[in-house]
C-alpha cells in the first residue's frame, strides 16, 4: 500500500482511514437547477418505458412543473419523435441548448445529435456511457422541477452508469402482464436494491384492452402476475395502463402531449410525495 494522502476521493483502498464511501456521481451543468430526477426502467426492452416516461412529463407539465425529459436508450432513441420533435440541438460555448416541445417540456436526445435521426448508432459501451453522462455534465438545462430519464433497457453497462452517475431521487419499474416480464421486474428490483436507488413503484403497461361498445376489460395476455410480484417484493403497483389505439397514434405522430387518461394519477401522487 502506498502512503496515505488523507484523499479518499482519489483512493481505491478500502482502509480503517476511509470515512465514506467513493462516489462516482457527475456535476451538474452550472447553468442548470435539476430539484428531482426519475428514471423510468425495466430489466427488457419493448414493454413501453419510452411512452410511460412522455406521459409522465406531460402529466408534470400541465400540472405547472417545469418538466425534462433525458433520453438515456441511446441505440434505441424515440423520445423526440414521441414529442414532434426535428432537427438537431444547438450548443454553445457553455454547453449544450436542449430542445423545448410545445408544452415547453425540455428533451435531450443522441437523435438531436445527429445528422441523420434514421442513422443507427453503432457504438460500444464505453462511448454511449460517456453519452449518457455528458447529458448531465454539459446541456444546460436551466431550472427543472422533475427530469425524467428515458433509461435502456437491462442491467447493463449504460444502466449502471446512470445509476452511478446521476442523483436518482428514485426509479418507476415499467412491466406488462405476462409471466417473463414478471421476472425481469424482479432483476431491475435487484439491480435497485443493489445501487441503494429507492424504487417509486411499478407501473404495468398493456394490462387490457377496452371494448369501445360496452367498456369491458379484454385482457389480451391472460391474467396479470403483477400483484403478487409486488407483495413480494414491498412495492406499490402504481397504475395499469390498457392498450389504447389513440395513444398509440399519438406516440407515432408526435403528439404525445395530448393524450388522455387517469391511469398514472397514482405514480404522479408517488413521485409528488419524495422529500
Amino acid at each position: 500500500m502506498s502512503e496515505c494522502t488523507h484523499d479518499c476521493s482519489s483512493c481505491g483502498e478500502s482502509c480503517g482511514d476511509r470515512t465514506s464511501p467513493q462516489s462516482f456521481i457527475e456535476p451538474l451543468n452550472p447553468q442548470s437547477k435539476v430539484k428531482k430526477v426519475i428514471g423510468i426502467v425495466s430489466g427488457k426492452g419493448g414493454v413501453g418505458k419510452s411512452m410511460i416516461t412522455g406521459m409522465l412529463a406531460t402529466l408534470f407539465s400541465r400540472k405547472g412543473y417545469k418538466a425534462a425529459v433525458m433520453d438515456a436508450d441511446i441505440t434505441g432513441p424515440s423520445i423526440p419523435k414521441m414529442f414532434g420533435i426535428d432537427g438537431r440541438a444547438r450548443g454553445t460555448e457553455e454547453g449544450i441548448i436542449p430542445a423545448i416541445s410545445r408544452n415547453e417540456i425540455k428533451i435531450m436526445s443522441v437523435n438531436l445529435l445527429l445528422e441523420n435521426p434514421m442513422d443507427p448508432v453503432v457504438w460500444r459501451g464505453p462511448v454511449i456511457a460517456g453519452v449518457v453522462k455528458q447529458f448531465w455534465t454539459d446541456v444546460i438545462w436551466g431550472d427543472v422541477d422533475y427530469m425524467f430519464v428515458d433509461m435502456p433497457p437491462g442491467t447493463g453497462d449504460v444502466p449502471l452508469t446512470v445509476f452511478q452517475s446521476i442523483p436518482l431521487d428514485g426509479i418507476i419499474i415499467v412491466s406488462t402482464p405476462q409471466d417473463l416480464v414478471a421476472m425481469i421486474v424482479n432483476k431491475a428490483v435487484g439491480m435497485a436494491h443493489l445501487m441503494n436507488i429507492p424504487i417509486v413503484g411499478v407501473v404495468e403497461n398493456m394490462s387490457y384492452v377496452e371494448c369501445p361498445d360496452c367498456g369491458k376489460k379484454i385482457f389480451l395476455y391472460g391474467d396479470s402476475h403483477i400483484d403478487a410480484v409486488c407483495e413480494e417484493k414491498d412495492i406499490p403497483l402504481l397504475g395499469r395502463i390498457p392498450i389504447n389505439p389513440d395513444v398509440t397514434h399519438n406516440c407515432d405522430m408526435g403528439l404525445i402531449e395530448d393524450f388522455t387518461g387517469d391511469f398514472l394519477d397514482l405514480a404522479v401522487k408517488a413521485i409528488e410525495d419524495i422529500k
